[in-house]
């Protein structure tokens, strides 16, 4: 049964032990999940490539949990581990018109763009601000409403900006129906922007920028030909449409999931900014 999912966890989890997948355990505020792929052998196979994936696991993002705070620092110190030194570039992927499809740009509206501080303030007193990581922000829409591949506009933005690297963050599909809205990913792998929904675009990835890629993704979305196959392990019948199904609390996941992750990204990229100067930012 082919059950769509973006989760590299979900992925692999048929698949027997390898030596060439690495699987570690740690966490507290999330029971995170880190996998290592070695290699592209099992590109074909599980749809993913060489590359770190972490899933981090916890309680439904759309509620304010008692452990909140920690969920951010745990999120950013596990994002932190792998952002290349130097400027990074922002890329909110996704519709915003589309509420499943909103947590790229809806994040993007909450990080800290700091690249252009350095030429517009020069005293001692503005110091700070212009000892901050150089840091850009975009969310352009997707291909239905530019006429432009989003890997295309980045690839020009790059070109100009010259970026160390770059974070991009969509919304993502899942195949366990109990990870939606309570799973975030991690991966340095880059990413098909929506591949999930069989709607992929061209691949953001280190192997096409030259740089690192790294992707950020909560599940938003499943299939119903997913969920019959979970459900009833058996196929279900394709004379009937398929449908996407999201949760039903869709505004609200989107709004505070974009919240803790824009947190966690401003906290990595500026390690000298506290948990409450990044709060007071938005």
């Amino acid at each position: 049964m082919n059950k769509r999912t973006d989760l590299a966890l979900e992925s692999i989890s048929s698949k027997p032990v390898s030596k060439e997948i690495i699987q570690k355990k740690r966490g507290k505020a999330f029971k995170i999940t880190e996998i290592e792929i070695k290699n592209d052998n099992y590109l074909k196979s599980i749809g993913k490539g060489k590359g770190i994936y972490i899933t981090l696991e916890g309680n439904n993002l759309s509620k304010f949990s008692d452990d909140y705070d920690d969920m951010i620092a745990e999120f950013s110190e596990e994002l932190e581990k792998l952002i290349p030194e130097g400027d990074i570039l922002i890329a909110g992927i996704g519709n915003n018109d589309i509420t499943p499809d909103a947590l790229g740009p809806q994040t993007a509206n909450k990080i800290l763009a700091t690249r252009h501080l350095q030429n517009e303030f020069t005293s001692d007193e503005e110091k700070f601000l212009t000892s901050l990581r150089r840091v850009s922000v975009f969310a352009g829409g997707v291909l239905g409403q530019t006429g432009i591949e989003t890997a295309e506009i980045l690839k020009a933005i790059c070109n100009e900006i010259k970026p160390s690297g770059i974070i991009v963050i969509d919304a993502l599909a899942c195949s366990d129906i109990s990870r939606l809205g309570t799973t975030i990913q991690i991966s340095n792998s880059g990413i098909s922007p929506g591949s999930g929904v069989a709607n992929s675009r061209k691949e953001i990835s280190q192997k096409v920028f030259g740089i690192p890629v790294i992707a950020i993704g909560v599940p938003t979305v499943v299939d119903m030909y997913t969920i019959v196959s979970s459900m009833t392990d058996c196929e279900p019948d394709k004379n009937i449409p398929n449908m996407i199904v999201t949760p039903r609390d869709i505004d609200r996941l989107t709004e505070r999931a974009s919240q803790l992750i824009s947190y966690g990204i401003n906290l990595a990229l500026q390690p000298s900014l506290s948990l409450d100067d990044v709060k007071g930012l938005f």
